[in-house]
Formats: structure tokens, C-alpha cells, sequence
């Protein structure tokens, strides 16, 4: 049930979310939609890797909720791709529920969500299945893998799936973040051509081009959709700034960054 539009109709909207720059340009894009995100639901992997999903630092995604004050619904995932855990956690909120009644959180969730012990628990919403969502937006690009298993699971709950990235060519959609104010950091990269100082970097119009000679190259996909690299979003126009610390990891040609601590400015 994969759908381009529904014009000015306004939808209740549930947006997946790694934290990364394609899915926090998604909730962006319901938002300017004049959709009502209910909630930001976050994927929390626990596996070596992931074809389907990003792994590293995506508790990010709750502070963007947080501050953002739209609830956020983190799921837990063990070993496994597809989307049976996701389709799962999503049943109340499609065929409605009395349970949770509350939106603040226990201890207990919090261990659940599996909160970095050194990050500051910020005031986040829990989410509620309050009344049923009608769509799922996410923030695929062009893995088919990954758009054929939403909008299958989507089909089989009876709701909208929104891909509005979709084929965006690549140079365009980091431009589309540059422009729009995202501020974006890469949080793992695994290419020739980028080395550790790649790690924490900033996307600014200076990388832009790194990214650009190299897709020349090297044919590195500017986007990263071709696992190069991953990112993590501090600032964009729908949420208030984050600032964190980060470790770098690096172990021979690849590597990603250890957020020691994250917090809402």
C-alpha cells in the first residue's frame, strides 16, 4: 500500500528513525507535510550487522524526539533483519490499545530502550497507542531490500508506506541537507578515500566536494548509500540542537566514532 501523496490530507504518522540524516530528513518532510508524527520509533539492533537497519549510536533518535517533544518508541532487535520486531511493536498502534497508559517511563523501560549508561535521560515521551496511525514514513534511498520489506509489512497492517527519498539523486539530497540546515556528522566510515579524519566530521559544502571527487574516483556513492559510511544529525530545522562526545574507533581501513555522552543544548 505504498503511496506517493495524499495532497493536503492531513495523517497521523509514525516515522522510522536511526538518528542517521536520511530518516531525520524523513520526519522533517511529514512535518512539512502538516502530518501529525505521533511517534519516532527507533530500531535498536543488537547484531554484528545489519542490511536493513543502522547500528551504531541511534539512541540519538531519542534525544532528537525528546527534543523535539514528539514521543519516541525504541525496539528491540536481536540478531536478525526483516521487519517481524518492527511489524510487531507496531500492532497496537494500528489495531489499537489500553496498554501503555502512561507516556512517562520506568527504569525498567529505560533499560529496555537500552539508554547509554552515560548519557542524561532527557524528558521523552513515551509512546502511547492512543488512536490508530494510518502510514509509516521512513527514510529509504534506494535499497530495494530494505523499501520491498516496509512496504510489504505496511500492506499487511493495513497502513501507508512514504519513502519520499526515494531515487532523490545523491548530490542533491546532501545539498537538500545543507540548505536546509541539517547538521550532519559521519559516524562510520568504511571506503577508500576516507580515513579516520572522516570521524565526527561535519557535512558542510568543503566535505561535499571530498564526496564528490571521490564518487569520481574511486566511485564512492556520495549518499553513502553503498555502506561507505553512516551519520548522526545534532541539529535540523525540526528539533532543538544536541551537543555530544565522541571516541574514535578505528581498526585498519574502517571505523566509527563511541558517543561518550550526548544531551540536549
Amino acid at each position: 500500500m505504498s503511496t506517493p501523496t495524499f495532497g493536503c490530507e492531513k495523517m497521523d504518522v509514525a516515522v522510522l528513525s536511526s538518528g542517521g540524516k536520511d530518516s531525520t530528513y524523513a520526519v522533517w518532510w511529514a512535518i512539512m507535510k502538516g502530518w501529525n508524527v505521533r511517534f519516532i520509533m527507533t530500531l535498536r539492533v543488537v547484531a554484528e550487522d545489519s542490511m536493513m537497519y543502522q547500528l551504531e549510536g541511534t539512541a540519538i533518535a531519542g534525544l532528537q524526539a525528546a527534543s523535539a517533544n514528539i514521543p519516541w518508541l525504541p525496539i528491540l532487535q536481536l540478531n536478525e533483519d526483516g521487519t517481524d520486531t518492527l511489524e510487531q511493536a507496531l500492532l497496537p498502534f494500528v489495531e489499537g490499545s489500553s496498554w501503555p497508559r502512561s507516556s512517562t517511563w520506568s527504569r525498567k523501560n529505560q533499560d529496555a530502550a537500552m539508554w547509554p549508561d552515560d548519557w542524561p535521560w532527557p524528558n521523552i515521551r513515551r509512546a502511547i497507542p492512543e488512536k490508530p496511525i494510518q502510514g509509516i514514513v521512513s527514510g529509504a534511498l534506494r535499497s530495494d531490500y530494505q523499501r520491498t520489506r516496509i512496504d510489504c509489512m505496511a500492506e499487511r497492517l493495513g497502513i501507508h508506506s512514504f519513502s519520499p527519498l526515494w531515487h532523490m539523486p545523491a548530490e542533491q539530497h546532501m545539498r537538500n541537507l545543507l540548505d536546509a540546515g541539517f547538521d550532519v556528522r559521519f559516524s562510520a566510515v568504511a571506503a577508500e578515500g576516507l580515513n579516520e579524519s572522516w570521524l565526527g566530521k561535519s557535512l558542510n559544502e568543503e566535505t561535499l566536494e571530498e564526496l564528490i571527487h571521490l564518487n569520481r574516483t574511486n566511485g564512492l556513492n556520495i549518499d553513502g548509500e553503498g555502506g561507505e559510511f553512516e551519520t548522526s544529525v545534532l541539529a535540523a530545522p525540526w528539533f532543538n540542537p544536541l551537543e555530544w562526545a565522541i571516541e574514535n574507533q578505528w581498526k585498519r581501513q574502517s571505523g566509527k566514532i563511541k558517543i561518550t555522552h550526548a544531551e540536549i543544548k
